[in-house]
């Protein structure tokens, strides 16, 4: 049967060059384990803009400690719990998210979702790639006194993004040893960065800041979960080697624990650090902040390993983008259709850091669009999955008119609806610094619910709206001794 699959199956050890493209892994080749997730989540948020976002909780929201503290704890638990539960996705039909999600959209339909979760990446891996970028000049600048300047950059950035590219086109394995060790060290040296602060703070100005409102808490819990949003529809796409009899409850606890135990600490040393300097908030350069505040045997050993972070981070953003470009029929390897997100980056990053007035004023827009924009989809996939147990792997890569998931010319009319009316309806609520929509200025949009709107609109909608028909059995039963248990 025609399918889309670019690259030969084959099994994956540890070590080994993944050559698995889009098709769904047999379950004998699911030797994955639950455990793995945490680090993977670890390193998916060592990044010292959630310093930065800490430090805008107490500037820009006007939050007190308290107040930070609980949107700290609020804002992973919300975002990478619905991370932790799409990723259930993956383990059933053993193929990436935005491949899964051809059984909900249609083989044609998947390709408007696909194609702006595609181009929305592009925006978080060039956010990703200046940063990095300003890790390496800032560490240069304590070490050797080398100052900025537009070589530098295009020469900083294009080391950054082609690290990227090479640990993203290596596969899973990679991701996932480079994920264990950065977890270890970053642990480390956050602790010993925590325990400097602890020392050195003057915590009376810290407690004495007062309380803001509570319309800014919500807002802050928003814009903290924004960049957990974002990694929805990559969920799927490291647990889908991961056996069928996987535990559901243990794999959300491990998405939820590993983001939440760098998100916490990391806000709130954030948020400490913007009392005595309240200007690292809205600095162009969110990075060079780091060598002021800290001693340079905690900064420079700090920031290296926040960069080999921020490159895992990009490495996953760019192994999940890869998977995305393949479902919109670009036939290429995806190592090949990573190359195209690493070359968009470089040219985004570098008009970012020479052209752009204010780097943190641009992040939080692009993260206040880019988590409507997912959610529209979120919405949808999520409440499909309520409904669907498995996935058929065949109708998944025949994307001719014989695919169970061919529905009506190739489009998931219901599906398709119900998405394109909730990113309306997300926009209609959304306020950044280059838009605002009618209903910014409402209840919902005042406390940066937008994305909230969005998922809920979509997924009401989908539910509502009749089912889709098939064309054949797109749900067939789970082979025998599948059923999901509570066991890591």
């Amino acid at each position: 049967m025609p399918h889309d699959a670019s690259e030969a199956a084959g099994a994956t050890h540890d070590g080994a060059l993944e050559t698995r493209g889009l098709e769904p892994v047999p379950d004998d080749e699911r030797t994955g384990r639950v455990r793995e997730l945490f680090p993977t989540w670890v390193a998916a948020n060592i990044s010292v803009l959630l310093l930065t976002m800490g430090a805008g909780l107490i500037v820009f929201n006007g939050l007190n400690f308290w107040q930070v503290l609980a949107v700290a704890v609020a804002a992973p638990v919300l975002s990478y719990g619905i991370v932790g539960l799409i990723s259930i996705a993956g383990k059933r039909g053993g193929a990436p998210g935005m491949a899964l999600s051809r059984a909900v959209f249609g083989q044609r339909g998947n390709l408007f979702p696909g194609a702006l979760i595609w181009v929305a990446r592009w925006g978080w891996e060039t956010i990703n790639a200046v940063t990095g970028a300003y890790a390496v000049l800032t560490v240069l600048d304590l070490l050797f006194d080398v100052r900025s300047n537009t070589v530098l950059i295009v020469v900083t950035l294009l080391l950054f993004v082609t690290c990227t590219f090479l640990v993203s086109g290596l596969g899973i394995n990679a991701l996932r040893v480079c994920s264990k060790w950065s977890t270890y060290l970053f642990g480390a040296f956050s602790v010993l960065v925590l325990v400097y602060l602890v020392a050195n703070t003057d915590w009376s100005a810290v407690f004495a800041k007062p309380a803001g409102s509570t319309a800014m808490m919500i807002a802050g819990i928003g814009t903290i979960a924004a960049g957990g949003i974002s990694w929805v529809p990559s969920g799927p796409d490291f647990t889908r080697y991961l056996p069928r009899t996987a535990s559901s409850r243990a794999m959300v606890g491990s998405t939820v624990g590993g983001a939440g135990i760098v998100v916490l600490p990391m806000v709130l040393m954030g948020a400490v650090m913007a009392v005595s300097t309240p200007d690292l908030a809205s600095a162009q350069d969110p990075v060079s902040f780091i060598g002021e505040l800290l001693p340079m045997w905690i900064s420079v050993p700090y920031l290296v390993i926040a960069l080999i972070g921020m490159l895992l981070i990009n490495s996953m953003s760019m192994y999940s983008a890869g998977f995305t470009a393949q479902t919109l029929g670009i036939k290429v390897s995806r190592a090949a259709a990573v190359s195209v997100n690493a070359v968009i980056s470089l040219v985004f990053g570098f008009l970012l850091m020479v052209v752009a007035t204010s780097f943190i004023g641009s992040f939080i827009s692009f993260l206040t669009l880019l988590a409507v924009a997912f959610s529209a989809w979120i919405g949808v996939f999520g409440v499909d999955m309520l409904r669907r147990r498995s996935y058929d792997a065949t109708a998944l890569m025949d994307t001719t008119r014989t695919s169970a998931y061919w529905y009506r010319g190739g489009f998931a009319w219901q599906a398709m609806t119900a998405w394109a009316v909730a990113l309306l309806a997300g926009l209609l609520f959304t306020k950044v610094d280059w838009f605002s929509g009618p209903l910014a200025s409402s209840w919902i949009g005042e406390n940066g619910l937008g994305w909230a709107a969005t998922i809920v609109v979509a997924g009401l909608l989908y539910a509502v709206l009749p089912r889709t028909p098939s064309a054949g059995s797109a749900t067939p039963a789970e082979p025998a001794g599948t059923r999901e248990t509570v066991s890591i």
